[in-house]
């Protein structure tokens, strides 16, 4: 762990630390509750180093994926309690096993291009995987349905792309933290100790626009590279 903090680039330990210090401000003077406060901070350091395509942060991503469930059990959001324990843990599991089977360098995974087929089994596990939780997440009268089934189309798809090694899993992370936005905005009209998801989830949408772009310049780094290996 000690490494890939040193792996850090300048920029990105700011991101971090501005990162932690919004966050840990939002729980304490606002939200005051203090599993939230943990969960966003591991969930942030996820982040940051799955920017960096470290593995880091895929082992970090199951923890906050613990917590995370925790908390949505709280409110009754059954859709993100069961999405993060039966989808976001154990994809962020198989994204460990992948990660390390495909490095590319220290502290760095190996890229991989989207073919059709990857493209194709992406958009029909997404849809059928929706529709199975639309009507589970009915069944146990879920509030915000509606926003529940997207954010389980774009955590699911957000999931599969990550152990897939391709950058486009951050544009449907970031999709799916505006969705998370919406959500806790409902929650927080009830109780405001809630406030904090709101904000954790708008750091957790800038994060995952930097590591979209990073995670593009990562691939034409290591296309070039490996061009000037033929």
């Amino acid at each position: 762990m000690l490494s890939s903090f040193k792996n850090l680039s300048k920029f990105e330990l700011i991101l971090w630390l501005s990162s932690v210090i919004i966050i840990t401000l939002s729980c304490v003077f606002i939200g005051k509750d203090i599993l939230t406060m943990i969960a966003s901070l591991v969930g942030v350091t996820a982040l940051i180093f799955v920017a960096k395509g470290d593995v880091l942060g895929q082992i970090l991503t199951m923890a906050f994926a613990v917590l995370y469930t925790i908390i949505s059990y709280k409110y009754h959001y059954w859709g993100e309690m069961i999405t993060y324990a039966g989808m976001t843990l154990p994809t962020a599991g198989a994204a460990v096993v992948t990660w390390l089977r495909n490095p590319y360098a220290k502290h760095e995974v190996k890229i991989s291009p989207l073919t059709k087929t990857k493209t194709a089994a992406v958009l029909f596990l997404t849809a059928a995987v929706t529709a199975i939780f639309y009507f589970i997440l009915n069944a146990l009268d879920t509030p915000n349905i509606l926003f529940s089934t997207i954010s389980v189309a774009t955590s699911f798809s957000a999931a599969f792309l990550v152990v897939l090694r391709n950058p486009l899993y951050a544009v449907c992370y970031a999709a799916n933290d505006l969705v998370l936005i919406v959500l806790w905005t409902l929650a927080t009209m009830t109780d405001i100790s809630y406030f904090a998801m709101i904000i954790c989830f708008v750091i957790f949408f800038v994060n995952d626009i930097y590591g979209f772009a990073n995670w593009r310049k990562m691939a034409k780094r290591q296309f070039t590279e490996e061009y000037k290996k033929i």
